[in-house]
């Protein structure tokens, strides 16, 4: 079997690739936002207990008052290790979240890069291969399109996908229509006049009544 590449193929993974992109710049922004949200605190939290220290010095001019002020600053220094525990524990979640970010960040990458690559090669087939002569063989269900093969050998070799024995026998078709068969096989051929396919035997034209 082959794929027909179409032009409208082409553009939804145009289209894909422009969605892999964005995801990849939406990672990027939400990892700058944890790492920016961490370092803020880090400095906030070591400016706090930098104050808290010098407080403590500033208080050791009288030692009643001293004594009062350091239980305080002891207590608020207390808070603030214990707040800085807790900045750790975040430091760990930041880094959990930056860890899948960037797995997130190579995935896109990765599926960017092949989205291009298939771009690139669609892209070479659409303008490098010339369709003059090509034929293709359509399976015919009841007079409907079922599947499209490279080649009738191709097709007689999938019988058994549509309930045949390797054995299977194919006959010419009689003046019936398609819908009178089952099982049909059609066989087209590139028109570049149209720029499409055209079945290879049309069937003669049925003479009209009254017509001289």
């Amino acid at each position: 079997m082959i794929r027909i590449i179409t032009t409208g193929r082409l553009q939804q993974l145009e289209q894909d690739a422009d969605r892999a992109r964005a995801r990849v710049r939406e990672v990027q922004v939400q990892a700058d936002t944890a790492l920016g949200r961490h370092v803020h605190n880090a400095v906030e939290l070591t400016a706090r207990a930098e104050q808290a220290e010098a407080a403590a010095s500033a208080a050791r001019w009288d030692k009643d008052i001293a004594k009062t002020e350091a239980k305080r600053l002891r207590e608020q220094i207390g808070e603030l290790e214990a707040a800085l525990e807790r900045a750790e524990a975040t430091t760990d979640e930041v880094g959990v979240l930056l860890s899948h970010a960037m797995d997130a960040l190579s995935a896109a990458q990765q599926e960017l890069l092949l989205k291009d690559g298939e771009i690139r090669r669609l892209r070479e087939e659409l303008e490098g291969e010339s369709m003059e002569g090509r034929t293709l063989t359509v399976l015919l269900h009841h007079g409907e399109p079922h599947t499209v093969y490279a080649s009738r050998e191709d097709a007689h070799a999938d019988t058994a996908t549509h309930g045949g024995g390797p054995d299977t026998v194919w006959r010419p078709c009689d003046d019936r229509p398609p819908a009178a068969f089952t099982w049909r096989l059609e066989t087209f051929i590139y028109n570049p006049v149209s720029n499409g396919f055209r079945r290879l035997h049309m069937p003669a034209p049925k003479q009209i009544e009254g017509a001289a």
